[in-house]
């Protein structure tokens, strides 16, 4: 394991030289973040593997642009960092991957048996009850309350003038004319700054 010290010299040996053998010695040195960041993400609906190798990308990435004057620790930058790439991973892709066939069976189940429960009581089963019921852990239950099965955009549903698409009626949540009046306003306020301030602003 190489100490902090002796990592920054190494970033800024690479920075210096770019060779990979410096880059892949750090990559290795901190994998264990891309090991820990994909562990608490797994077992929701992706595979721990593929959590990690989106881990690992995003880590060899950091090292590459890792600047050691910032003034932070590389652990301190690349956690972050890591973990708003697996999030996103999870927004962009995680509804095309196919669940665990485990888990698709229980959330049925779990369904289920709360239908069945709140017929029979008037209220909704607690987390515990469902453990017990079904023979499972509470994790589990939670993972598959958790898990709802992806819904196409092609989907047929109502509409004023009868039957349409979802992707029809989904709002567009981004203001492009605002966005562009926001960008101008910008640029004109930047011009009237001397040279040396718009260079730190850019």
């Amino acid at each position: 394991m190489i100490d902090a010290k002796e990592a920054d010299g190494l970033f800024r040996e690479y920075r210096r030289t770019g060779d990979i053998t410096i880059r892949n010695r750090l990559v290795e040195n901190y994998i264990y973040v891309a090991e820990i960041l994909a562990k608490k993400f797994a077992g929701r609906g992706v595979e721990y593997d593929d959590l990690f190798q989106v881990a690992s990308e995003g880590l060899i990435s950091g090292v590459e642009r890792f600047d050691p004057d910032m003034g932070v620790q590389f652990t301190t930058y690349i956690t972050p960092t890591v973990t708003g790439i697996i999030k996103n991973y999870f927004r962009d892709y995680s509804r095309s991957v196919r669940p665990p066939r485990r888990l698709y069976s229980l959330a049925s189940k779990v369904r289920a048996e709360m239908n069945d429960y709140y017929k029979y009581n008037g209220v909704k089963p607690t987390v515990k009850q469902l453990s017990e019921k079904l023979g499972v852990t509470e994790e589990q239950v939670i993972e598959a309350l958790e898990y709802r099965s992806p819904v196409s955009l092609d989907a047929k549903v109502g509409v004023e003038d009868g039957e349409g698409h979802l992707y029809d009626i989904i709002p567009d949540m981004s203001d492009k004319f605002e966005s562009f009046e926001d960008g101008e306003a910008l640029r004109a306020e930047i011009k009237k700054l001397d040279p040396t301030e718009q260079k730190v602003v850019a």
